[in-house]
Protein backbone atom coordinates (compact mmCIF):
# COMPACT_ATOMS: atom_id res chain seq x y z
CA UNK A 1 0.00 0.00 0.00
CA UNK A 2 3.15 2.60 0.55
CA UNK A 3 4.45 2.09 -2.48
CA UNK A 4 1.17 2.31 -4.43
CA UNK A 5 0.69 5.89 -2.38
CA UNK A 6 4.16 6.64 -2.81
CA UNK A 7 3.64 6.50 -6.51
CA UNK A 8 0.07 7.96 -6.35
CA UNK A 9 0.68 11.01 -4.91
CA UNK A 10 3.17 13.10 -7.23
CA UNK A 11 0.48 11.97 -9.83
CA UNK A 12 -2.26 13.80 -7.53
CA UNK A 13 -0.13 16.87 -7.22
CA UNK A 14 0.86 17.32 -11.12
CA UNK A 15 -2.80 16.46 -11.80
CA UNK A 16 -3.85 19.55 -9.11
CA UNK A 17 -1.04 21.70 -10.10
CA UNK A 18 -2.08 21.12 -13.82
CA UNK A 19 -5.46 22.03 -13.05
CA UNK A 20 -4.53 25.18 -10.94
CA UNK A 21 -2.39 26.71 -13.81
CA UNK A 22 -5.18 25.71 -16.29
CA UNK A 23 -7.82 27.82 -13.80
CA UNK A 24 -4.65 30.81 -13.72
CA UNK A 25 -4.71 30.96 -17.35
CA UNK A 26 -8.57 32.09 -17.67
CA UNK A 27 -8.29 34.08 -14.37
CA UNK A 28 -8.59 37.76 -15.64
CA UNK A 29 -7.73 40.80 -13.23
CA UNK A 30 -11.16 42.30 -12.16
CA UNK A 31 -11.32 45.96 -10.90
CA UNK A 32 -14.28 47.59 -8.43
CA UNK A 33 -15.62 49.55 -10.84
CA UNK A 34 -16.50 45.92 -13.01
CA UNK A 35 -17.66 44.20 -9.96
CA UNK A 36 -19.88 46.81 -9.33
CA UNK A 37 -20.99 47.50 -12.68
CA UNK A 38 -21.90 43.01 -12.68
CA UNK A 39 -24.21 43.95 -9.89
CA UNK A 40 -25.92 46.11 -11.32
CA UNK A 41 -26.62 43.96 -14.44
CA UNK A 42 -27.79 41.36 -12.26
CA UNK A 43 -30.44 43.43 -10.05
CA UNK A 44 -31.68 44.99 -13.10
CA UNK A 45 -31.98 40.75 -14.84
CA UNK A 46 -33.28 39.76 -11.58
CA UNK A 47 -35.97 43.06 -11.10
CA UNK A 48 -37.18 42.80 -14.70
CA UNK A 49 -36.82 38.91 -14.85
CA UNK A 50 -34.74 37.87 -17.63
CA UNK A 51 -33.74 34.30 -17.49
CA UNK A 52 -31.39 34.62 -20.38
CA UNK A 53 -28.75 37.19 -18.96
CA UNK A 54 -29.29 35.29 -15.79
CA UNK A 55 -28.38 32.12 -17.54
CA UNK A 56 -25.29 33.97 -18.62
CA UNK A 57 -24.15 35.88 -15.54
CA UNK A 58 -24.66 33.04 -13.02
CA UNK A 59 -21.79 30.93 -12.74
CA UNK A 60 -22.55 26.95 -12.87
CA UNK A 61 -21.02 27.31 -9.59
CA UNK A 62 -23.41 29.68 -8.16
CA UNK A 63 -23.83 29.27 -4.39
CA UNK A 64 -26.26 31.85 -3.07
CA UNK A 65 -27.10 31.57 0.82
CA UNK A 66 -30.48 33.86 1.52
CA UNK A 67 -31.08 35.70 4.73
CA UNK A 68 -33.77 32.63 6.14
CA UNK A 69 -30.38 29.79 5.16
CA UNK A 70 -31.65 28.22 2.86
CA UNK A 71 -28.89 28.00 0.15
CA UNK A 72 -30.12 27.61 -3.44
CA UNK A 73 -28.08 26.80 -6.55
CA UNK A 74 -27.81 28.12 -9.98
CA UNK A 75 -30.51 26.32 -11.20
CA UNK A 76 -33.30 26.43 -7.99
CA UNK A 77 -32.12 29.92 -7.58
CA UNK A 78 -33.51 31.10 -11.29
CA UNK A 79 -36.41 28.86 -11.11
CA UNK A 80 -37.67 30.32 -7.70
CA UNK A 81 -37.85 33.05 -10.09
CA UNK A 82 -39.23 31.70 -13.00
CA UNK A 83 -42.04 29.81 -11.23
CA UNK A 84 -42.99 33.08 -10.23
CA UNK A 85 -42.28 31.97 -5.94
CA UNK A 86 -40.12 34.74 -5.82
CA UNK A 87 -40.46 38.35 -7.66
CA UNK A 88 -37.60 40.71 -6.56
CA UNK A 89 -39.70 44.18 -7.16
CA UNK A 90 -36.97 46.36 -5.96
CA UNK A 91 -32.74 46.06 -5.33
CA UNK A 92 -31.06 48.85 -3.60
CA UNK A 93 -27.77 48.65 -1.94
CA UNK A 94 -25.70 51.33 0.10
CA UNK A 95 -22.57 51.67 1.78
CA UNK A 96 -20.64 49.08 -0.33
CA UNK A 97 -16.88 48.23 -0.26
CA UNK A 98 -15.42 46.45 -3.25
CA UNK A 99 -12.38 44.46 -2.58
CA UNK A 100 -10.30 42.64 -5.68
CA UNK A 101 -8.28 39.87 -5.16
CA UNK A 102 -6.88 39.27 -9.16
CA UNK A 103 -9.89 37.55 -10.68
CA UNK A 104 -11.92 37.69 -7.56
CA UNK A 105 -14.27 40.72 -6.37
CA UNK A 106 -16.15 40.51 -3.09
CA UNK A 107 -18.68 43.24 -2.65
CA UNK A 108 -19.44 43.84 1.18
CA UNK A 109 -23.08 46.23 1.87
CA UNK A 110 -26.14 46.49 2.93
CA UNK A 111 -29.31 45.55 0.96
CA UNK A 112 -32.62 47.24 0.92
CA UNK A 113 -35.32 44.64 -1.02
CA UNK A 114 -38.32 44.82 -2.22
CA UNK A 115 -39.51 41.06 -2.46
CA UNK A 116 -42.38 39.32 -3.30
CA UNK A 117 -41.68 35.75 -1.94
CA UNK A 118 -45.25 33.02 -2.44
CA UNK A 119 -48.03 35.72 -2.08
CA UNK A 120 -46.64 37.68 0.89
CA UNK A 121 -44.67 41.39 0.02
CA UNK A 122 -41.93 41.56 2.49
CA UNK A 123 -39.06 44.33 2.49
CA UNK A 124 -35.90 42.52 3.77
CA UNK A 125 -32.66 44.51 5.03
CA UNK A 126 -29.64 42.65 4.66
CA UNK A 127 -26.13 42.47 5.09
CA UNK A 128 -24.33 40.92 2.32
CA UNK A 129 -20.83 39.79 0.22
CA UNK A 130 -21.83 38.88 -2.99
CA UNK A 131 -18.96 37.68 -5.22
CA UNK A 132 -17.93 37.68 -8.83
CA UNK A 133 -15.09 36.01 -10.66
CA UNK A 134 -13.58 37.50 -13.88
CA UNK A 135 -13.18 34.40 -16.33
CA UNK A 136 -12.00 34.89 -19.87
CA UNK A 137 -13.05 38.18 -19.72
CA UNK A 138 -16.82 37.46 -18.32
CA UNK A 139 -17.93 38.27 -15.21
CA UNK A 140 -19.57 35.33 -13.26
CA UNK A 141 -21.78 36.26 -10.49
CA UNK A 142 -20.40 33.04 -7.79
CA UNK A 143 -21.38 33.44 -4.86
CA UNK A 144 -24.39 35.67 -2.17
CA UNK A 145 -24.69 35.55 1.54
CA UNK A 146 -26.74 37.51 3.52
CA UNK A 147 -27.51 38.37 6.78
CA UNK A 148 -31.04 40.25 7.93
CA UNK A 149 -30.74 43.42 9.65
CA UNK A 150 -32.95 43.26 12.67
Amino acid sequence: MKRFMFHLVPVLLAALLGGTHALAATCDNVTADEALKAEDARYAAQMSNDFAAMEKMFSPDLVYTHTSAVVDNKQSYIESMRSGKVVYKVMRRSDVQVRTFGCIAILTGNGNFDVTVGDKDVNVLLRFHSIWQKKDGTMQYVSWQSTRIP
